[in-house]
């Protein structure tokens, strides 16, 4: 099972608690909101809406500006990933080199569309903006594993490898 699903099981006020140890440990620091953000969601594989308030309150900004900059930044997520997360990367020379495609292709196959869930409840589907792979595009990764020159077929072998080690 992956660091995501071991912490689908935790409750609200064990939530808060991981927060606002990450807050002990962050809030004083400079621009602390981003660190805060990323801490929280390795701890928990997301970031808990009902914790918004205690991370603002934590950096001393209003609720509204912290949901705005989860919202904004692909990486943070709302609500827990599913048993395996893929990553597809949709820079410019992916998509000049068929990312596009093989998102469309993604989306298909899944069932779902980027930042869903797949039918089977098996896969989360995220669009990322440069894995760092620019010359073997398009790439993705699959629980954070990068994958290159992509094609709708190696995409499919390797969904299927994973589903069947779920």
């Amino acid at each position: 099972m992956n660091e995501v699903g071991l912490h689908a099981t935790m409750s609200e006020s064990d939530e808060l608690a991981a927060v606002r140890q990450v807050l002990l440990q962050r809030a004083e620091e400079p621009g602390a909101l981003l660190p805060i953000l990323h801490d929280v969601q390795d701890a928990l594989g997301y970031i808990p809406p009902h914790t918004v308030t205690t991370i603002a309150e934590g950096v001393n900004l209003s609720r509204a500006e912290v949901h705005g900059v989860i919202t904004y930044y692909h990486h943070f997520r709302s609500a827990p990933a599913a048993r395996h997360v893929i990553q597809i990367c949709r820079a410019e020379a992916c998509q000049a080199m068929g990312a596009d495609a093989l998102l469309a292709h993604a989306e298909l196959r899944l069932g779902c569309s980027a930042h869903g869930h797949s039918k089977d409840g098996n896969f989360t589907l995220e669009p990322a903006f440069c894995l760092g792979l620019c010359a073997s595009s398009p790439a993705m990764t699959i629980n954070e594993e990068p994958h290159a020159r992509m094609t709708p077929r190696s995409f499919d072998a390797l969904v299927a490898h994973y589903g069947d080690c779920a």
